[in-house]
């Protein structure tokens, strides 16, 4: 039997088994790592060398076969792999390449697509027909973003147009607001500009400098002058602060001393009133010591509340016992006055009547004036 149909001379097996061997040291000593398109060459050369030997159907030369196509094939296996480490390289371009297709950083997003695209060149092959289609979807990721990118800049001049109108509207606003001493108000008006200015884009570089220079000359002025005045305001409120906690000291010595004198009433009346003109002392501080002054002064003033009606009743036994003391001396002078009234009876002459009645007279005066004196006390009672 003769290989690839040629005709051999004569030869001895020993010697082609040799040559089979040699073939074989030189397939083992290949470079899988080598440039492919030599690597191939080489292979293809051993392979036709090897087609070349006249074949003596031993198994020997099978088992020789065998293990010479064991070392060919190891070599396509590991070009295998090395497609499939390539391919998993390229999906990983594709998908970095389709995340920035829709991104709006121009001149960024540009560099990034050049670096993938070395990246692309560098990572090497990964089998002709899965090379094309890949590069297929690298090469769409990329061109949306170039699309993209020529449309925007095509459209450039009239949305450079349009923010430098807008812009301009906002540069003449914040001037008319820089001298403004609505601080809250104008404060969120500058605040909504600089997102409307944010958002208005970009008016070319031959504008845009000169109108953020004004734009924010203006919001600074402004901000310079409410930042002086909320220094200054602060500075008074925290004078203020100093004031109220000096007035919630004098209410605390006063509450605690718990004497409910007529000056330490009108002492704690008069703290209330420093309290309203000492001024704010900012609302966060504001709400925390008036509470404290404010529990203070409810201390002493429910305490004066309690004071005043034990007083009270204390006055009212001190009526009730004056009351009773004096009904019971009308009752003694009416018992009197019916003692005279029987006197009279047996007088013994008009000069002792006359001095009778005379008493009785004085009696009834005094039982009226105790009388008038008790209807006081009881209209006292009533109020």
């Amino acid at each position: 039997m003769y290989n690839d149909n040629e005709m051999y001379d004569v030869r001895d097996f020993d010697d082609d088994v040799k040559e089979r061997r040699a073939l074989i040291e030189e397939a083992k000593a290949l470079d899988p790592d080598a440039e492919w398109n030599a690597l191939s060459r080489q292979i293809s050369n051993l392979q036709r060398r090897w087609r070349r030997i006249y074949y003596w159907e031993s198994v020997y030369e099978d088992t020789l076969t065998e293990e010479f196509e064991g070392y060919i094939d190891a070599i396509y296996g590991k070009r295998r792999e090395g497609w499939k480490v390539n391919q998993t390289a390229k999906e990983e371009l594709i998908e970095q390449a389709r995340k920035l297709s829709n991104s709006t950083e121009w001149n960024a997003t540009t560099k990034a697509m050049a670096d993938l695209m070395e990246q692309w060149k560098a990572v090497g092959s990964a089998g002709k027909e899965m090379d094309d289609k890949l590069w297929e979807s690298f090469s769409k990721a990329r061109q949306i973003f170039f699309d993209r990118k020529h449309e925007y800049w095509a459209n450039a001049q009239a949305r450079f147009d349009n923010a430098l109108k807008a812009k301009e509207e906002l540069v003449a606003q914040a001037a008319a607001l820089a001298d403004s001493v609505e601080w809250q108000k104008t404060n969120e008006k500058m605040k909504t500009m600089m997102e409307q200015w944010k958002a208005a884009g970009s008016a070319g570089r031959e504008h845009e400098d000169r109108l953020w220079d004004a734009f924010n000359e203006s919001r600074q002025a402004f901000f310079t002058r409410r930042n002086a005045y909320y220094e200054e305001l602060h500075a008074k409120q925290d004078a203020n602060l100093e004031k109220k906690k000096a007035l919630v000291e004098k209410a605390r010595e006063i509450e605690a001393a718990k004497e409910y004198t007529k000056d330490n009433t009108e002492a704690m009346k008069q703290l209330g009133v420093d309290w309203k003109e000492a001024g704010s002392c900012r609302k966060e501080k504001e709400d925390e010591i008036w509470n404290e002054f404010r529990s203070i002064m409810d201390e002493y003033f429910n305490g004066l509340k309690q004071f005043n009606e034990m007083r009270h009743q204390q006055w009212i036994g001190r009526m009730n016992d004056a009351k009773n003391r004096k009904m019971e001396l009308v009752a003694n002078q009416k018992r009197q006055l019916a003692r005279l009234e029987k006197d009279k009876v047996g007088a013994l002459g008009q000069a002792e009547l006359d001095e009778i009645d005379a008493r009785i007279k004085d009696k009834e005066e005094f039982i009226k004036e105790l009388e008038d004196q008790i209807a006081d006390i009881e209209k006292s009672l009533e109020k």
